[in-house]
């Protein structure tokens, strides 16, 4: 079903209309080399057989002025050869200028701005040292190849100037910047914790999902650690990674540039290139979720993700509980949900190691969790008291 569905896409994709123009063109450049080819192979076949006549006249008098019988046929391969040379650049090309609008379309403003800008620029700076070459009277290709090598490495000096200057410049600091992307950075730990995966195949994270260069080092790190307990941690995030790039839109180190090595530590530096790029931060340590916000960097916490798909429990309501162990105070007793959560319950420690009916009296949400206290039952305590209990001899002293 899978391969059926594949192959309707594509299908569609040749048929579609941005489709059937690029085949058309590609199609035309493909004849171009061919004729192009074709027209040059007589020339090529004269001083080919030349240069064989003259390395094998030992073999007898080879002729020069006519072509063999099977000039058609090296002809025809001559254009062949150019149909698919001039086919293949031609698909190159085009290639290269869809992947070059796909990344003008990410491309914030700001740095549109100073692609054009840096061009203007360079163009500008180029004037003087193409009037001072003119003097020299190259010959015309040597000329031109001169004048475009200048303009565009002026232009892209220009371009990079810019780019290393954006933090001053007035068209990327008027808040622009900010605006999310939809692109969703990885940090370490939510890697390593590995739910990020199962989340993700549920579809609730959209968009691209973004791994830094410095987040996979950091995760290199902790898989070649002496420790046993963080070396399998290590591995089994970069086992997680491993699956979710193959199932999913993810890059990796392609925006680092934007959030340079300081020496700052990997929290902030995530934090910096998050507010760069317009991402969101994918993370479940408490820690650096608060410090991105701080810096107004939404952040997308799996913890507060499960917190928030955990049962809702009402005071006075009643469930099953088993408990496990005593609690801190005089007479609590301590049990936990199926989901962690844990419950103290109140003249709960003459019941340890037992199921209980408990009663929910409050419940109390922190930062970290939720805490229910509850008590037992007094009816089902009072149940547990006339249960018949088994008699024990007293022990015996002996003189």
């Amino acid at each position: 079903m899978n391969r059926l569905a594949k192959r309707v896409r594509k299908m569609y994709s040749l048929v579609r209309p941005g489709a059937a123009l690029r085949s058309g063109l590609v199609l035309v450049c493909a004849l171009l080399g061919g004729a192009l080819l074709g027209s040059f192979a007589p020339t090529a076949l004269s001083y080919l057989f030349v240069w064989i006549g003259s390395h094998f006249r030992q073999l007898g008098e080879v002729p020069t002025k006519q072509f063999p019988v099977s000039v058609s046929l090296a002809i025809l391969s001559f254009i062949l050869l150019g149909a698919i040379f001039g086919g293949f650049i031609a698909t190159r090309f085009f290639t290269g200028l869809e992947a070059l609008a796909r990344r003008w379309e990410k491309m914030e403003i700001g740095n549109k701005v100073n692609v054009f800008v840096g061009i203007f620029a360079g163009l500008i700076a180029a004037v003087p040292l193409l009037i001072m070459f003119q003097a020299l009277e190259l010959p015309g290709p040597y000329r031109v190849l001169l004048v475009f090598g200048i303009t565009l490495g002026l232009g892209a000096l220009a371009v990079y100037a810019l780019q290393s200057m954006e933090e001053v410049l007035p068209w990327t600091k008027t808040g622009v910047r900010q605006r999310r992307s939809g692109i969703k950075l990885l940090d370490t730990n939510v890697i390593i914790d590995g739910r990020i995966y199962d989340v993700a195949k549920t579809g609730f994270l959209s968009g691209e999902m973004y791994v830094p260069g410095f987040v996979l080092d950091e995760l290199q790190y902790i898989a070649d650690s002496h420790d046993a307990l963080r070396r399998q941690r290590g591995r089994r995030g970069l086992e997680v990674l491993r699956h979710m790039q193959a199932e999913f839109e993810m890059e990796v180190r392609v925006h680092d540039k934007l959030a340079p090595d300081t020496g700052d530590g990997v929290d902030a530096r995530l934090v910096r290139l998050a507010k760069a790029i317009g991402a969101d931060i994918v993370t479940n340590d408490f820690n650096l979720r608060r410090v991105a916000e701080l810096q107004d960097v939404h952040v997308l916490s799996l913890n507060d993700l499960a917190l928030a798909l955990r049962p809702n429990v009402l005071p006075q309501e009643t469930f099953e509980l088993k408990i496990i162990r005593e609690g801190n105070q005089d007479g609590q007793g301590v049990g936990y949900l199926e989901d962690g959560t844990m419950v103290v319950v109140e003249n709960g420690k003459n019941h340890v190691g037992e199921t209980m009916e408990v009663v929910v009296t409050q419940v109390i949400q922190t930062e970290r969790g939720k805490m229910i206290f509850g008590e037992v039952d007094t009816e089902e305590e009072a149940r547990y008291e006339t249960r018949p209990r088994r008699k024990t001899s007293a022990p015996r002293i002996h003189p």
